[in-house]
């Protein structure tokens, strides 16, 4: 989480511009610093941790950071947020390659992965991930792929995980009279809903859904893309796989909301669909956890429910951070650096950590826990996120490709939403682009 106060959307339309930095700057990075210590858990250590965060959620940290040291007196944490703000963070650890004064464990948005392992500064923990006391396997498989980003090195812990279920807006379900989604909906049920839920003389809409071509854009596509059975890239991702038929059903689908319809909001700013939704004015949106504590400030009905499905898939898409971890060629500093993060996003921790902010819990071990029991009661609907981290199958590709990928792809989607071209021929034309934009990573 940035903040308690900062939209998702942000987070996820940072993928471009990450890319865009990270490659200017890494191509200037010198190779390390060159330390020949063996390793010794005894010795005096000092590990720097640039924690992206601000106001509660760093001093949140700082104080569970104080608590490890008494744990282990020989460590000293150094934490601070590293930048200004979460977006500045990745310019920052950019910077700090080329100076050599770059943290030994730095929270990063999962869209920043695939690059950061290809600066060569990253850690590989995949080692000790096999450990028992780790139970890695409790953390869901989209924020383990997130750290894995290429498939072969683990290059840090999950921070924060997430998912995309239906928000409703129960004020207006009522008014028109159409039954509350369930869990077992399909995506005809809801386009049904949508189109009884219009009312053009009001202003009001079923769906809002953005067209802004960015990434905003682009993950809400990508459940329906899985749902139908589609990929987006092929195994060893050189290669874009969305122009397929799964993909062209998918957008065919949202195309026959907005332009036949007429039921979708569409949003050029990514800006105007969660204010409208709070202020019933479109009944249904994609979203996630983060938008709960808006709601019940603006004192919205509403209700949550997994998205719908194709055929029993209720298949959603997850943007996971990361906490990343890195290599000073000093085995003290590695170990342990990997030691805080591991015990920092333990199920104790992680429960005072990103449960107590609002965030959905790390591990699935956590989901009956009495922290995640007093969120959902002061947030109704948190229960629904935390149950639908099971409808998590697949990763958002971290690849250092995927923003061009992303761009071109939200472009066509965009395209067609609004009423310009069909979705075989879109698609196939971003897929020219995307496969352009793998090429070159």
């Amino acid at each position: 989480m940035i903040s308690p106060s900062t939209k998702k959307v942000f987070r996820l339309a940072s993928v471009a511009a990450a890319a865009t930095v990270v490659a200017t700057v890494l191509a200037g990075c010198s190779s390390g610093s060159s330390g020949t210590t063996k390793l010794d858990t005894s010795a005096k250590v000092t590990i720097k941790v640039w924690t992206g965060q601000a106001d509660t959620a760093e001093q949140i940290i700082e104080t569970l950071a104080g608590e490890f040291q008494k744990l282990h007196p020989n460590v000293t944490v150094d934490v601070s947020p590293g930048a200004s703000s979460t977006d500045q963070l990745l310019q920052k650890i950019s910077a700090g390659f080329a100076g050599d004064q770059y943290p030994d464990v730095s929270y990063a948005f999962g869209s920043w992965a695939g690059e950061l392992e290809a600066s060569g500064r990253t850690l590989d923990i995949s080692n000790e991930i096999k450990k028992s006391d780790v139970n890695w396997n409790d953390f869901t498989a989209a924020a383990r792929g997130t750290a894995q980003p290429n498939g072969k090195k683990v290059i840090g812990f999950p921070a924060v995980v997430d998912n995309v279920g239906l928000l409703y807006n129960k004020t207006l379900f009522d008014k028109a009279g159409v039954a509350y989604p369930t869990a077992n909906w399909t995506w005809d049920d809801f386009r049904a809903a949508a189109k009884k839920l219009t009312d053009p003389a009001n202003h009001i809409y079923g769906y809002g859904y953005s067209v802004s071509g960015s990434e905003a854009t682009t993950w809400q596509f990508w459940p329906h893309l899985w749902q139908h059975g589609g990929a987006i890239l092929n195994d060893d991702a050189t290669k874009s796989m969305f122009a397929s038929q799964a993909g062209t059903d998918a957008l065919t689908f949202l195309r026959s909301m907005a332009v036949d319809d007429k039921s979708v909001y569409l949003d050029q700013t990514d800006t105007k669909i969660g204010p409208l939704f709070d202020s019933n004015r479109i009944a249904m949106i994609t979203s996630g956890p983060w938008e709960l504590s808006s709601l019940k400030t603006a004192g919205t009905q509403y209700g949550v429910a997994p998205l719908p499905g194709v055929d029993g898939d209720h298949q959603t898409v997850s943007g996971p951070d990361i906490w990343a971890l890195f290599d000073h060629k000093d085995p003290n500093r590695a170990y342990w650096a990997t030691q805080f993060a591991e015990w920092f996003t333990s199920a104790e921790q992680d429960e005072r950590f990103n449960v107590t902010l609002g965030n959905l819990p790390l591990r699935a071990s956590e989901a009956g826990s009495e922290a995640v029991k007093k969120e959902a009661a002061q947030f109704p609907g948190y229960e629904v996120f935390v149950a639908n981290s099971d409808n998590v199958k697949n990763t958002r590709p971290t690849v250092a490709g995927y923003a061009g990928l992303s761009t071109a792809i939200g472009k066509a989607i965009s395209q067609v939403l609004q009423g310009d071209g069909e979705p075989q021929a879109a698609l196939a034309t971003a897929a020219q682009a995307a496969d352009q934009a793998l090429a070159k990573k």
